[in-house]
């Protein structure tokens, strides 16, 4: 190639990247763009967004570390192209203007996203342009771990199996940039990075959360996250503890290279690092579910699921949505979800499993509220996340497994400090009624200067009733 096109999505970093890689190695000149795309941002539910602050911050430190790339290379420079266009469109105009041979990019494996990709490249085709792309987001994709028969896994632990046996250095090994750099195209005048009221958008309060942002704050989380890795297998389950690695985002937008993390861990070796290697297999898991059954967007893994008659019960779900259960984790996970864009994972569990079988609300709800919230989201996480819970998905654990949110909190909270934290007005209940206030006399609630009812509410479900229901009506699938 003469010219290259090298589209950044959902891979905001300039190292161990394999779209630009292959773009450096093959092209003499090398431009790179990324799209704030309307087709996305406009959907978007509020102006407001921590998604869009934290792409837009990951996008200005890609552009700033990519002219210091060049200029470390012996080149004049270099930078992002970035445009707030409709992908679909400005890809094959831009490419066209630019004169490239070639749009290379690293590969996306949501239906929407292949369906744009499917647009883009036929539009480039008609104009004598190729387009190219790469694995990137994940260590083994789409056909590359089957089962003895050749046909994709539909529950993990064999899965998972099969996995760790395909590993090796080779799947791990970072694809170099630094050393083809100085084929990157200089930067064009006029160009940079617009703030986010030129995108239609205000300020979050994610400088108020100090986040990490971008590749410096995914390298800072990693590093620390390294230092702990070892007791991560005792640690994760609990929140209020420092246990888990905190670059979810990271991986999500790609600010880290999942490669460089699968390699980390499984050199490191030991039982804390194992647990999170086991996380990343869950992560391809999911993707390579969503790229076999892309059906489950929207629909139930399993078809006999489809059956299930979820209860119509809006107020239940504004009181699961704005943290009024009753149940203090639950209330407390759904504060920080709503406060931070972030949940920890253990609490994902809870509130899902509190949303589908203690309240009998569809899945497909919570899902949809997470997608809107989280920082974090990836529709192929989000969704397997939440079929799991909702026993509608790629599980071999039966239906009637229900989590009990009181025994939930009592072994994962066990001294509310977590609950403490989302939730102040139950900060003075003793230890013994921190996970289930309802059961305070008035003297106990006197003392610990919260009513039950008012300044906090009561339960709005019997968890023992909501169970039965839930076998009852998972029950009907089996007829």
């Amino acid at each position: 190639m003469r010219t290259a096109l090298v589209w950044f999505r959902r891979d905001l970093r300039h190292f161990d990247h394999a779209a630009l890689h292959h773009a450096l190695r093959n092209a003499q000149r090398v431009y790179c763009v990324f799209v704030f795309d309307r087709d996305i941002l406009d959907a978007l539910p509020g102006r407001k967004d921590r998604r869009v602050e934290f792409i837009r911050h990951s996008v200005s430190e890609l552009d700033d570390a990519l002219d210091a790339l060049s200029r470390k290379a012996g080149g004049a420079g270099a930078g992002l192209l970035v445009r707030h266009d409709r992908a679909v469109e400005v890809i094959p105009q831009l490419a066209r203007e630019l004169g490239v041979d070639q749009v290379l990019a690293n590969r996306d494996y949501e239906p929407a996203a292949i369906e744009r990709d499917s647009r883009v490249a036929q539009a480039l085709a008609d104009q004598g342009i190729g387009f190219v792309d790469f694995k990137d987001q994940v260590i083994f994709e789409r056909d590359e771990v089957l089962t003895q028969v050749g046909k994709p896994f539909s529950v993990f632990t064999p899965y998972k199996n099969a996995w760790l046996k395909k590993l090796d250095a080779f799947f791990v090994s970072a694809y170099p940039v630094e050393k083809y750099a100085a084929r990157l195209a200089p930067r064009l005048a006029g160009e940079g990075v617009p703030d986010l009221a030129a995108l239609g958008f205000e300020a979050s309060n994610l400088a108020e959360l100090r986040m990490p942002l971008g590749m410096s704050g995914g390298r800072a989380l990693f590093d620390d996250f390294r230092g702990r890795i070892d007791r991560y297998k005792r640690t994760r389950d609990f929140p209020a503890v420092k246990g888990v690695s905190y670059l979810s985002a990271h991986l999500r937008f790609g600010t880290m290279s999942v490669r460089e993390l699968a390699a980390a861990a499984w050199q490191h070796g030991g039982e804390g690092a194992e647990t999170w290697l086991n996380e990343l297999v869950w992560r391809d898991f999911y993707h390579m579910i969503l790229w076999h059954h892309p059906r489950v967007v929207g629909a139930a893994f399993k078809p006999e699921f489809e059956r299930v008659q979820w209860d119509d019960a809006p107020e239940l779900f504004a009181a699961w949505c704005e943290a009024r259960t009753g149940y203090p984790l639950v209330d407390a996970a759904m504060r920080q979800l709503n406060r931070t864009g972030y949940m920890h994972n253990r609490l994902r569990m809870v509130v899902a499993s509190f949303l589908t079988k203690d309240l009998g609300i569809d899945w497909r709800l919570g899902e949809r509220y997470f997608a809107d919230q989280l920082i974090d989201f990836d529709l192929a996480a989000n969704n397997g996340g939440w079929q799991w819970a909702a026993s509608t998905g790629c599980d071999a654990q039966p239906w009637f497994r229900i989590f009990n949110p009181v025994t939930q909190s009592e072994r994962f909270d066990p001294e509310g400090r977590f609950i403490r934290r989302y939730l102040p007005e139950l900060e003075a209940v003793p230890d013994k009624f921190i996970h289930a206030p309802w059961t305070m006399g008035g003297i106990d609630q006197a003392a610990a200067r919260v009513r039950i009812g008012f300044d906090y509410p009561g339960p709005v479900v019997d968890h023992a009733l909501a169970r039965e229901r839930t076998l009852a009506r998972f029950g009907v699938t089996r007829a």
